[in-house]
């Protein structure tokens, strides 16, 4: 609903109402019309909503899963890990028929289920969960050890999530890159864009390409699909998208985590 400079956005998921906009009056005249018509309770500020949990605050909004992250380290016993400082081994290349013993798909599966609906508010781990769902249909030991690792590194940052800073600049900004040939079997390549809005990753997407392109210049404008777009050079250690193609070392984690907008609810990571 606009009605010129006044916007209220509202999203409905089967008995829970929640909205948003700039006009508090919009807000009343709403809520009153709805309450008239259904049989409803006013909660206040949204603090909890499908495992993501929000934290309001004067000059921004955190939202993290932190429940949801001691809720799936007990489902497969994790709990007492230790815990490591990235998702992903440097240099961790997967084959699809490695040595080594089976694993149970249905256990995996469920894991990668698990992890996938977590990258809402961790983009951090994406890469990693991309890399892993490639695998479900045959799980070999070093997939599943690839799949504990990140549990790991979730027991050392349970309290992180994605900080949206008041007051920002509202340009919507994107960071797109690619790992040139990155598979080592099919030779195709990951492709990775985050988008960024008010401080923080609001899309971001870890993906395999679909063709195996022949250059470096190719692979960067195989995932184009059109549309005219302003082109920014970006310097590679600011290339937030690196995170999403390949592993990487601890400091440039850090730095383009950081990049991200992930924190905690004391401030950037």
């Amino acid at each position: 609903m606009e009605n010129e400079s006044k916007m209220l956005i509202v999203c409905l998921y089967v008995d829970d109402l929640i909205y948003t906009g700039n006009d508090s009056a919009m807000f009343d005249k709403f809520k009153k019309s709805i309450m008239v018509e259904f049989d409803m309770t006013d909660l206040g500020y949204m603090h909890y909503f499908l495992n993501i949990e929000m934290t309001q605050f004067a000059d921004g909004i955190f939202i993290s899963q932190k429940k949801y992250v001691q809720e799936i380290l007990g489902r497969f016993q994790m709990k007492n890990c230790n815990s490591v400082s990235t998702p992903t081994e440097v240099g961790l290349k997967f084959i699809k028929n490695p040595e080594g013993r089976k694993v149970d798909s249905t256990l995996y599966k469920q894991i990668v289920g698990s992890l996938m609906y977590l990258i809402a508010t961790r983009p951090d781990i994406m890469y990693t969960v991309s890399l892993i769902s490639r695998y479900m249909e045959c799980p070999m030991e070093m997939h599943l050890l690839a799949a504990r690792r990140i549990f790991w590194y979730l027991k050392g940052t349970i309290d992180y999530g994605l900080f949206y800073k008041k007051g920002e600049e509202a340009n919507l900004i994107d960071f797109t890159d690619s790992d040139y040939v990155g598979d080592v079997e099919d030779r195709k390549s990951m492709s990775g864009y985050v988008f960024k809005l008010r401080l923080g990753a609001i899309s971001r997407s870890s993906k395999k390409q679909a063709i195996v392109t022949l250059s470096t210049t190719e692979v960067e404008f195989g995932p184009d699909k059109g549309g005219v777009i302003d082109l920014i050079y970006c310097k590679s250690e600011d290339q937030v998208a690196d995170i999403m193609t390949k592993p990487l070392k601890l400091a440039s984690f850090f730095k383009l985590r950081k990049l991200l907008g992930v924190s905690t609810l004391d401030g950037p990571v």
